[in-house]
């Protein structure tokens, strides 16, 4: 008998939107707020008018944070503004929509906004955060909580650790009333309300099994004065390795503002990350990518691109990662570092000289192998120029 096996790369690339998001929470019964989605100033304004609320939220819908401290190219502040008329939910609309917003998490151009998120917008009386993650050390889902929502949870972990509370979730029983009731409580719920927030907190359980996530953070969890408990604002993280059975969550992915070259690695499971340096990091294993940049960067230069084979690497992929390389015209040198412990590095040596003969390299390559079969490649490299091989 052959065993035959296909080697899998785990991949973590789905990014939801925030109303894309929102919509899956409220199809599992989570409370939120109401909204429509809008693609013009005109629908914005109808959006405006249906809510019927007594103040609304425009949300300008990109995949990035600090919206709300964002320019746009439009010169409007702020991809995020509150409004009790709707006829000024038309005018801002038509300041976003078709513009570049730029925040500190996107490009130095920005990026063009097509959606906007119509929101009722609704008085906080308190905040809270919530959140289920899967956690290594407990082998399965655990539930994060703090009375202190609405900000960095990095920050009151910090500060304030003693307001950090966790349950682990046993797979086999789900979230158990008694856990749900004591979460609530330790967000601060009360009264009818802690029934409330329990009840949402197990709603939000069902949620993170139907679509296969990794982590569904909700920040804040909040309680309203007309004694409601909404999740105002979530981030749901998916495996991307379920795509087979999630495929209408998968149907949503937006990849209009994902960069090109992003995307043609992915298409080979490579992992790259462009950055505004002169000198590409052709490298295996996410640690060693990272120390290569700041290598690079002790040293005086600036990386192009952070580009990672990952371990299980064919040499289809290796000659495709140069292709990707060789056409980005800010790059003046490459430098591979590859460690032999996983990979081979004769695959790496039969994709790169292949890739220098038939792409007829013009900029310096300097190759340092280390590990598995390196010093039987070294014959390899005398069929290129412009290679400089280390060790020599």
């Amino acid at each position: 008998k052959i065993a035959i096996c296909t080697w899998l790369s785990p991949r973590r690339w789905l990014n939801l939107q925030e109303y894309q998001s929102k919509k899956l929470m409220q199809e599992s019964g989570v409370a939120v707020q109401r909204f429509y989605v809008a693609d013009t100033a005109s629908e914005a304004l109808e959006a405006a008018k249906r809510l019927n609320a007594k103040e609304i939220v425009l949300k300008a819908q990109i995949l990035a944070g600090g919206r709300g401290k964002g320019v746009f190219d439009s010169g409007l502040k702020g991809g995020v503004h509150l409004t009790k008329d709707p006829a000024v939910v038309g005018e801002l609309a038509n300041k976003m929509l078709g513009f570049n917003l730029t925040t500190k998490q996107t490009p130095k151009e920005g990026v063009k906004v097509k959606t906007v998120m119509v929101a009722e917008a609704l008085d906080i009386t308190r905040e809270t955060y919530f959140a289920i993650l899967m956690d290594r050390s407990c082998n399965g889902p655990v539930m994060v909580g703090s009375p202190q929502g609405g900000m960095d949870i990095e920050e009151v972990a910090a500060s304030t650790p003693e307001l950090i509370f966790k349950e682990a979730i046993d797979i086999f029983e789900g979230v158990r009333d008694d856990q749900a009731l004591r979460m609530a409580a330790n967000l601060g719920f009360k009264g009818a309300l802690q029934r409330q927030a329990a009840d949402q907190i197990k709603r939000l359980y069902d949620l993170f099994l139907k679509v296969d996530a990794t982590q569904v953070e909700v920040n804040p969890l909040g309680e309203t004065p007309e004694g409601q408990v909404v999740c105002f604002d979530a981030k749901i993280n998916f495996d991307d390795n379920a795509e087979f059975r999630q495929k209408s969550v998968f149907a949503m992915d937006d990849m209009t503002e994902a960069d090109p070259t992003e995307m043609a690695a992915a298409k080979w499971d490579l992992k790259y990350i462009g950055l505004d340096g002169n000198i590409a990091c052709f490298v295996n294993g996410a640690g060693l990518a990272m120390a290569t940049c700041d290598i690079i960067d002790l040293h005086g230069g600036k990386p192009a691109n952070f580009l990672d084979l990952g371990g299980g690497v064919k040499e289809k992929q290796v000659y495709e990662a140069f292709k990707l390389l060789t056409a980005d015209p800010k790059v003046e040198a490459i430098l591979v570092n590859i460690f032999g412990g996983i990979v081979n590095c004769a695959i790496i040596a039969n994709g790169i000289t292949k890739a220098c003969r038939e792409l007829e390299l013009k900029v310096p390559l300097v190759v340092r192998l280390e590990g598995k079969t390196a010093l039987h490649t070294h014959p390899q490299w005398n069929t290129c120029t412009k290679v400089f091989v280390l060790p020599l």
